[in-house]
């Protein structure tokens, strides 16, 4: 056992879908040196691997993995000057909680992350899918990532535009069926957030609004912001509750779907839907050095809008709280999207849920829904 390694703990105990047994091996990684380390030693054994955070965006199979997990453990803030006026940006370590990141900015009054407090998980996985909430997403703040992979030497450091960051998607991100563009490791993330204290900030984002219910455009404080979107995550299930089985979950299992203006057409028109475009209220960070006076348009991808796939599985005949016959996973009594571990429910046991799932809203819409989270000895 070397220094950074650790007894294997059931994976069941450390993700928020509390699936999955111990691995083969198991290594902690505290600072960033300790987790390059850590994966240059898992690389240079040839063992297959993945790195752990907060676990809410990872389903685990539920025979053992048979290689090397690494637990990113790193934390820390570190406020740096930003070359724009207004605003300042914060270097932070991979394994940083990410709510606890947005509560840091928030009680700051740092903006551009607010609205997406009660997020699980880690600061270094929200790159990796695009994070975001109520309109607003990681890579409208993100100015770079330090990461490293097998074929570097040790950390470099890479540009939010060289992520192809989309909506939940990256060349980081390992998709259901396929394998990332890229396979690297965050070490840390870099924001460049505006600094408003305490004036708060307007808001103009259209689904953001709606989710605070405003009206007019006058400043509103960002702790305020902040405490409307956790109690809205909380009467959806979306934070976690050991108490609540609804909280015992992955946050939505499956994506909103991104269709072609033509298919969406097919949809019965009372499907929710929302064309693909950035927010509005957002700052785009531009590198100096490759900066020449203007500032990219933001522009919508041609024919293509998102549908509400909690509206597709509801109207497919599935309600809220349905569970197969002697399931102990069941879809959450709060949320359409969310699929819950009610109690000792096997990964074999929630496969067939979604399963059944994707096969329903398939037969009735003729779309098929994809898993959000990372599928690890899992079979959908």
């Amino acid at each position: 056992m070397t220094s950074l390694e650790v007894p294997a703990i059931p994976l069941r105990e450390l993700t928020t879908l509390r699936t999955g047994a111990a691995p083969a091996r198991m290594l902690d990684a505290t600072t960033s040196a300790e987790l390059v380390a850590a994966l240059q030693e898992v690389w240079a054994r040839g063992e297959d691997w993945f790195v752990l955070g907060g676990g809410s965006n990872l389903f685990v199979g539920d025979e053992p993995f048979d290689g090397a997990v690494v637990r990113i453990l790193s934390t820390g803030v570190e406020e740096l000057p930003s070359p724009h006026e207004g605003r300042i940006r914060l270097r932070v370590q991979a394994g940083h909680g990410w709510d606890d990141l947005v509560a840091y900015t928030v009680a700051r009054g740092y903006a551009g992350i607010e609205a997406m407090s009660g997020i699980p998980g880690t600061v270094g996985a929200a790159p990796v899918q695009n994070v975001g909430a109520y309109g607003q997403e990681i890579q409208e703040t993100l100015v770079e990532v330090e990461l490293v992979d097998e074929e570097s030497d040790g950390p470099v450091v890479v540009p939010a535009a060289e992520l192809g960051l989309g909506f939940r998607t990256s060349v980081l991100k390992h998709h259901y069926g396929a394998s990332p563009q890229r396979r690297a490791v965050i070490v840390s993330v870099t924001l460049d957030l505006a600094v408003t204290g305490d004036a708060g900030r307007v808001i103009h984002g259209d689904q953001l609004r709606r989710a605070l219910g405003l009206e007019g455009f006058e400043p509103v404080p960002l702790e305020w912001v902040r405490s409307r979107i956790l109690q809205t995550r909380a009467a959806k299930g979306m934070l976690l509750d050991e108490d609540d089985a609804d909280t015992h979950s992955a946050g939505s299992f499956f994506q909103n779907a991104i269709v072609s203006e033509h298919f969406a057409r097919t949809l019965p028109p009372e499907c929710p839907r929302w064309p693909v475009e950035p927010d509005l209220d957002t700052v785009t960070v531009i590198p100096l050095d490759s900066y020449v006076g203007l500032a990219p348009r933001a522009e919508r991808p041609d024919g293509m809008v998102k549908v509400s796939s909690a509206w597709l599985i509801e109207n497919s005949g599935i309600r809220k709280g349905f569970r197969l016959p002697r399931s102990r996973a069941a879809i959450s009594t709060k949320h359409a999207l969310a699929l819950t571990n009610r109690g000792g429910a096997s990964a074999a046991e929630l496969s067939e849920l979604a399963r059944f799932i994707q096969g329903r809203v398939h037969a009735e819409f003729g779309l098929l829904l994809q898993p959000e989270p990372v599928l690890v000895g899992v079979e959908l």
